[in-house]
């Protein structure tokens, strides 16, 4: 019975890591509608520079400037997954067998977030510039999978497997919400008339709330006189009949899984306050503005508030049997979710009075961070172009690419928390609807990569993607 020890790991494993925050260490670049018509704004002078290019602000007419952006986000993440061809064990909901002999199934996250709002505020006087914002810097959503994960269903056909059992069904659930609220205050400082730098300082405040459930159980086969019969049941027999033969050990594990498959609950709210400093610098060159900004990594950690009884209980079974992974939901528990360093590089070129082009590049320093789970992928990179135009003195419209590319080990993906490459365009326009009032709105959508993943010596496939679709409206006021 050494193999039903499996059932509590794979339990555990399947509730470990739970991070739908955006997938994984995704950083909100997008915290301004400017960046959604155009996401090259890395050395663009405007008023939501106080994220992409505080230096530049400083370049902004004498008095106060004011954003105030509103977007809407909708996002899925799918994970086609197969256990090999065990899914088609399932006597509800049973998957076809694929010419490769692997029963796949597809499940299917919906991440919505009608209101992402932003604020940014500058005010210039002399080679001064004063500044601050407030923005959803990470997460924004809310993902939930209606019918699991796949690494749920995994773990109870596998041990249906393990009995030797024909058939098993289960129910289960998952959803998650994170947001990183974070207020910057900085300034700005034209030190000649071509160059300035800036210096300021970030705050994030992080809350997040994981929700979830494997329950109701069942298995069918030779134990059970092939009928319908709850886990529960099935292990309390087991345990009788280890008890009758004498070995308590395996009684005790018996129990213990007996115990877990009532149903293993997750009710787990966490909170948590960062700071970091962040820099910049702009020079102007004749036609030609570079920038470069570097905001230092934020050290993040989440406090846990379980608000579900038996789960201190169920996380100790499985220690028991080898296993503490589901501790990171443990109620006191500090959980590491730093933020990753990020530089950032820009050109923007005037062609004509009315004509520019830009582009940039980022670096996510996500390898120095530290996770629950520890680091296992390399630093994330970006490059984007654009170019925007002036059709008369009152319309504007821009446009622009983003290429996203991370380099991450295939152990660090799993169904929970995963990022995939992608490229993302944008467009939008600005209207002045008075000489001191300009209204932006813009569509900003991501096609991601699909990642294939085998794991488990080959036994475990996924197929890893995502969708992504913004939309933006925003006021730009001048007083």
């Amino acid at each position: 019975m050494n193999k039903i020890r499996l059932f509590s790991l794979a339990i555990a494993i399947a509730f470990s890591g739970i991070n739908i925050h955006a997938g994984g260490l995704l950083t909100n670049t997008n915290q301004n509608i400017a960046f959604l018509r155009n996401p090259a704004r890395d050395a663009a002078i405007g008023i939501d520079g106080i994220y992409t290019n505080p230096a530049g602000v400083a370049f902004l007419s004498e008095g106060w400037h004011l954003s105030i952006n509103w977007q809407w986000a909708h996002q899925t993440r799918t994970i086609n997954t197969a256990y090999g061809p065990l899914f088609s064990l399932n006597t509800t909901n049973p998957a076809p067998i694929s010419s490769d002999g692997y029963a796949y199934r597809k499940f299917k996250g919906v991440a919505d977030a009608p209101v992402i709002p932003s604020i940014q505020a500058a005010y210039n006087k002399g080679r001064w510039s004063f500044q601050g914002g407030i923005a959803v810097s990470g997460g924004g959503g809310k993902c939930e999978f209606d019918n699991g994960l796949g690494s749920f269903e995994g773990v109870v056909a596998s041990i249906a497997q393990q009995l030797g059992m024909t058939g098993y069904s289960v129910n289960n659930f998952m959803r998650g919400k994170q947001y990183y609220f974070g207020f910057s205050l900085g300034a700005a400082y034209k030190v000649t008339d071509n160059l300035a730098v800036f210096g300021g300082a970030r705050m994030l405040y992080g809350m997040a709330k994981y929700e979830g459930f494997v329950d109701n159980i069942t298995l069918r086969g030779p134990l059970t006189m092939n009928q319908d019969v709850p886990a529960t049941d099935v292990f309390r027999m087991l345990k009788e009949q280890y008890i009758a033969a004498g070995d308590m050990a395996n009684a005790q594990r018996m129990g213990g899984l007996e115990e877990v498959t009532k149903g293993i609950y997750l009710d787990c709210d966490q909170k948590g306050i960062g700071i970091a400093p962040f820099i910049g610098v702009d020079y102007k060159i004749g036609k030609l503005n570079l920038a470069a900004k570097f905001d230092f990594k934020t050290r993040m950690r989440l406090k846990n508030t379980n608000h579900d009884q038996r789960f201190s209980t169920i996380a100790n079974i499985l220690v028991q049997s080898g296993s503490n992974t589901l501790l990171k939901y443990e109620d006191g528990n500090k959980v590491a979710e730093d933020s990753p360093a990020l530089l950032t590089i820009g050109a923007q070129y005037e062609i004509t009075d009315k004509w520019r082009i830009m582009a940039g590049y980022h670096h996510f320093f996500d390898v120095d961070t530290k996770q629950y789970y520890g680091s296992t992928l390399g630093d994330s990179q970006e490059v984007n172009i654009g170019t925007e135009y002036d059709i008369t003195d009152k319309l504007q419209v821009s446009a622009g690419l983003q290429k996203t590319m991370y380099d991450m080990e295939d152990d660090f993906m799993s169904d929970i928390s995963f990022n995939v490459s992608s490229y993302t365009f944008g467009f939008g326009a600005g209207i002045k609807v008075s000489p001191k009032v300009k209204i932006n709105a813009a569509y900003f959508q991501t096609n991601y990569d699909t990642k294939n993943v085998t794991s488990n010596e080959g036994i475990v496939k996924n197929a890893y993607t995502r969708t992504n679709r913004v939309f933006g409206l925003g006021c730009d006021i001048d007083f």
